[in-house]
């Protein structure tokens, strides 16, 4: 059991926690969840014994093993199984001695705890366990050097998952994880036998691996039993019902200050007026809640052009050698929103690239609108921003003619306020620097927007408002998360990377989650139903279409008709001498009028065969 006692911590004078108390049981798992800068990093910290608490006390029981990942495993030429290996110490040490050992019953001692901590598996479960974060068998044994930071960091993951600490404590541990890695994670944390605690703005992460929400805020701590859903219910409950107490006592405090202003000057009231005097000093202050500052994207919105807007032709793609993706016959519309699936290394990438113009074609064609605009946001252009230049100067180096109060209302309107607008990126933080990334890759109103796990730094208000803006924004999306929450909502076409082509996939995306967990190789064939999929694709692309041309009809005809009606309403038609003049007029309005009904019927006809083939069989 992990006790928290009225805890009280300052950083540099300023306080961030104070009397914050909480108790985790044993083997519970539990989400710590708050907005960013509350302190939940520190609280890790101060858990692992790295900072020295002001007052208060932190208690767990003798000789528990705490654990996280602290940071990447360094570059070494260990192989990654070695390296995982070796983070279970006790076993390591154990292995070695038993090699070495030669006093029988110091032998028989080692054995005997090694078969208690069921050394002997230790390689298989190593194994499996990097398996799970994207390592396959071949890759274990290439050396820690070979891989990249990001890599390196599911290495220090694997490790300390590996050595099953008491006490796990993970900070945003999906951040570095693929869509598969996540997902497997959350399964391996769901059977996790020990306590563990995890920071995560992950929704889905929160709903299925965690019976318990620990939440920091105002300084302070509480614990809600469920998952993340449920707590934000909760929560909304509480907020209501303190708001509304804040409301009654504020009347009641009104009341009794009213009695006590009339009534204090007169002899014969002034002892009940002196009572209430006291028990308004008696009286405890209910504070109603406070909102949190809404967050906000805004993409700016793209001219429409005429579908498709990316067409490819048995289009093939690679690196100055084969072709890493081929047989590529896919097209994207304005309206599109695409998640694209696929095991980390299959090209979702290399597509992405592609889509940007990042590659060209090897094979095949790609056929694209004269006027598309591409936006690209990667996670690693994050970390190319200039630290010593602000977003202002970010932003000035793109729009030199702007005025600088219109690029002020730019970055505002992706959440960066005037105080971030002059802060040096490098003391930024993740999610800040997120967004500005954000803002300078759809700076051009892009009519297809590619996001590369957009998700990674923001927190879970500010997940919500990108999914917002995803869902207003009038271009096409084409995305790779881990974000299960985020995919769910904004993607209506899921496209598999797999076997070295992109081909839509038939199933949703519970079932894609489902296939991963069970290790399936590939989805099941689609039935004949499911195959003519296509065919009706394309005549539902079609209708759209139609429905788009019936509305920019109407439009036109309405303007028109507008157009008339002024000249209509001009007295100075209706003098002597004008007559033929108003009826030439009079004529072309009852025209408009005639098209216009014409031009409605039509429209409501398109929405209508639309919405009977969208409809499920």
């Amino acid at each position: 059991m992990l006790r928290i006692s009225d805890l009280h911590y300052s950083v540099a004078g300023r306080p961030l926690l104070v009397s914050a108390s909480a108790t985790i049981p044993e083997g519970h798992k539990v989400g710590l969840v708050g907005r960013n800068g509350t302190g939940k990093t520190t609280l890790f910290r101060l858990i692992r014994g790295e900072l020295a608490l002001d007052s208060g006390e932190i208690s767990l029981p003798s000789r528990a093993r705490i654990g996280g990942v602290a940071q990447e495993v360094p570059s070494s030429e260990t192989s990654v199984l070695d390296t995982v290996l070796a983070a279970d110490a006790e076993r390591a040490a154990l292995m070695a001695e038993a090699e070495t050992a030669t006093d029988p019953a110091r032998i028989a001692e080692v054995q005997t705890r090694l078969q208690d901590i069921d050394a002997w598996s230790g390689e298989a479960r190593a194994s499996s366990i990097l398996k799970g974060l994207g390592f396959e068998v071949h890759e274990q044994s290439r050396p820690c050097s070979a891989y990249s930071g990001g890599w390196r960091m599911r290495v220090a993951l694997a490790g300390v998952l590996f050595s099953q600490p008491d006490l796990l404590l993970l900070d945003e541990p999906t951040n570095y994880l693929d869509l598969e890695g996540a997902l497997w994670l959350e399964s391996y944390l769901a059977k996790y036998p020990h306590t563990v605690i995890i920071i995560s703005h992950d929704r889905g992460l929160l709903n299925r691996a965690v019976g318990g929400i620990l939440h920091l805020e105002d300084k302070g701590l509480t614990y809600y039993t469920g998952t993340y859903d449920q707590f934000v219910k909760m929560r909304a409950e509480k907020r209501a019902g303190q708001a509304a107490e804040a409301a009654k006592q504020d009347a009641r405090r009104k009341h009794l200050q009213a009695f006590v202003d009339r009534f204090k000057a007169k002899a014969s009231k002034a002892k009940q007026a002196q009572s209430r005097v006291k028990m308004l000093e008696r009286m405890e202050t209910i504070t109603a809640p406070e909102d949190a500052a809404r967050v906000v994207f805004t993409f700016p919105k793209p001219e429409e052009l005429s579908p498709p807007i990316v067409r490819m032709e048995s289009a093939a793609v690679g690196y100055d050698g084969p072709p890493v993706l081929q047989r590529l016959n896919v097209r994207i519309d304005q309206d599109d929103r695409i998640a694209l699936l696929g095991r980390n290394g299959e090209g979702k990438s290399t597509f992405s690239k592609l889509l940007s113009d990042k590659l060209h074609t090897s094979d095949g064609r790609k056929i694209a609108s004269g006027k598309l605009r591409v936006g690209y946001f990667a996670q690693h252009q994050v970390d190319e921003l200039h630290v010593d230049e602000t977003p202002l100067d970010h932003i000035r180096r793109e729009r030199p003619e702007d005025a600088p109060p219109k690029l002020r209302a730019r970055l505002a309107s992706f959440g960066l306020g005037v105080d971030q607008a002059d802060t040096l990126v490098g003391k930024l933080s993740g999610g800040q620097k997120a967004r500005l990334s954000l803002l300078l890759a759809t700076l051009d109103a892009p009519h297809m927007l590619i996001l590369d796990e957009p998700t990674n730094h923001l927190d879970i208000e500010s997940r919500e408002a990108l999914i917002e803006a995803l869902t207003a924004y009038t271009g096409a999306v084409v995305l790779v998360s881990h974000d299960m929450h985020l995919l769910s909502l904004v993607a209506d076409r899921l496209w598999l990377v797999k076997g070295g082509t992109v081909q839509p996939y038939e199933g949703d995306l519970e079932a894609y989650r489902t296939l991963l967990l069970q290790g399936e190789e590939r989805p099941a064939k689609p039935s004949k139903e499911k195959k003519k999929q296509p065919i009706l694709r394309d005549r539902l692309l079609e209708l759209k279409a139609e429905v788009r041309k019936a509305e920019a009809r109407v439009k036109k005809i309405d303007d028109m008709r507008d157009k008339l009606a002024k000249k209509l309403a001009d007295p100075t038609l209706y003098e002597d001498g004008r007559m033929g003049e108003l009826e030439t007029w009079n004529r072309k309005y009852a025209e408009v009028m005639e098209a216009a009904d014409r031009a409605e019927t039509l429209w409501m006809q398109a929405v209508e065969t639309l919405e009977k083939a969208e409809k499920p069989a």
